[in-house]
């Protein structure tokens, strides 16, 4: 079974962007719905963005006109391009499969926005 692999998070101040990066290994990625996820403290995870294998994107509502994501198949990756964080965007960002999340979850990456 493959492995998924966050990464690109940091800290960064209200208004700020960053780019995260979600590395997939093995034959699991390239012909499934994936997602992005975030789990903030003390809250359950929540679905942020689904990208399909054709690469149309999908985002709650939460984020949507701040957000993009795209993909590149051959290199079971995939980016989820963060602007205009504000602080409620502050959790752990991970990637796996939508709508079901049916992967191992891999290690998350942090975001934390703050002044």
């Amino acid at each position: 079974q493959g492995q998924l692999v966050e990464s690109g998070g940091g800290r960064v101040q209200p208004g700020g962007s960053l780019r995260l990066t979600c590395a997939a290994t093995g034959n699991i990625f390239s012909e499934y719905i994936m997602g992005w996820y975030r789990q903030a403290p003390g809250k359950q995870r929540e679905l942020v963005a689904s990208v399909t294998p054709r690469g149309i994107a999908n985002f709650a509502a939460f984020v949507r006109g701040r957000f993009t994501s795209s993909r590149v198949n051959a290199e079971n990756t995939m980016s989820l391009q963060m602007n205009n964080l504000g602080i409620s965007d502050t959790a752990t960002y991970y990637c796996n499969r939508s709508p079901v999340p049916t992967l191992p979850w891999g290690p998350g990456t942090q975001v934390i926005v703050s002044a």
